[in-house]
């Protein structure tokens, strides 16, 4: 009966979901935990998740792309199932993210790779780039903004945080650890709501509220001022490497408005945009979608820039 099975599923194309190994790597002293899923000899894709998440939101699409893909998703520092060290005296900068990730790719030997940035990715997966573009072959950017354009509103609220930290880290927190705040994070302005399971923020939220975590945060949400002064930067270094580019964008996100997804346009015309009926987290809702464009996107990729 399994064999009879096995050749029904393959007559009519299925594709089994590849299988995820769930790994830790010790780097400066941090337990950095990731996810891996493909053979280490296939195209790797380096897949940078936002906040308050982690690794877990890329798990499916990388068994849906684990077939053909060799895809690692780490956790950063403070994030997910890696480890937390206490703000006082572990600084939580995206620089220092970003140099964490660096050494990550290291102690894994992953040294070339497509480059998936979701969110909070994007400033780690840019200052990366810019310190060593060889290693990037090609860009995916998932919601992850690096033009003005693309700031929503609730940006205007962070301004009075940044000019004045004191006064106003104490209500920038509550709102961040909130069920309704991270809620609203998923679902924006979508009208389908019920098409977003709970336990998508849910657990986020019990993540955001463990010890430590206020100050972890705090100090994130702060530093991303310096995201924003970085902009015309990273502009210039992508319209100067031009490297292939996919923008998979979730027009419901409020955080980071669809403006944000024409953008790149400017400094990339070749860029390949898509924009999906979903939110800032756009997998939440659209992960065949997303699947099978990245698949797409990665076929497209000449055979030396896709290993």
């Amino acid at each position: 009966m399994k064999a009879l099975a096995a050749i029904a599923l393959a007559a009519a194309g299925a594709v089994q979901a590849a299988p995820i190994a769930y790994r830790t790597v010790n780097v400066d002293g941090v337990n950095i935990a990731y996810r891996e899923a493909g053979r280490a000899d296939k195209p790797t894709i380096l897949l940078l998740h936002g906040v308050p998440s982690s690794s877990r939101m890329y798990d499916g699409l990388m068994r849906k792309l684990g077939d053909e893909y060799h895809l690692v998703a780490p956790d950063y520092p403070g994030f997910g199932n890696s480890d937390a060290p206490d703000a006082a005296t572990y600084t939580y900068t995206f620089e220092r993210l970003a140099q964490v990730m660096q050494k990550f790719t290291d102690a894994v030997g992953v040294n070339r790779y497509v480059l998936v940035m979701q969110d909070y990715g994007a400033p780690v997966g840019m200052r990366m780039a810019v310190t060593r573009p060889q290693a990037v072959q090609a860009m995916i950017f998932q919601n992850g903004n690096v033009y003005e354009e693309g700031l929503g509103a609730m940006w205007a609220k962070r301004k009075p945080f940044w000019a004045d930290r004191a006064a106003h880290e104490k209500d920038v927190v509550a709102a961040h650890q909130s069920v309704a705040v991270t809620r609203a994070r998923h679902i924006g302005t979508d009208p389908n709501v019920e098409a977003y399971d709970p336990d998508l923020w849910m657990d986020e939220v019990a993540y955001l509220n463990r010890p430590g975590q206020a100050r972890i945060q705090a100090d994130l949400i702060y530093d991303y001022q310096n995201n924003l002064a970085a902009y015309p930067q990273w502009q210039a270094w992508l319209k100067q490497h031009h490297l292939p580019t996919l923008v998979v964008w979730g027009k419901y996100d409020p955080a980071f408005i669809e403006p944000g997804a024409h953008a790149f346009r400017r400094d990339l015309p070749s860029a390949e945009v898509h924009v999906l009926d979903g939110g800032h987290f756009v997998m939440d809702t659209k992960l065949d979608d997303v699947a099978a464009i990245t698949r797409a996107f990665m076929r497209k990729l000449p055979a030396a820039a896709a290993r």
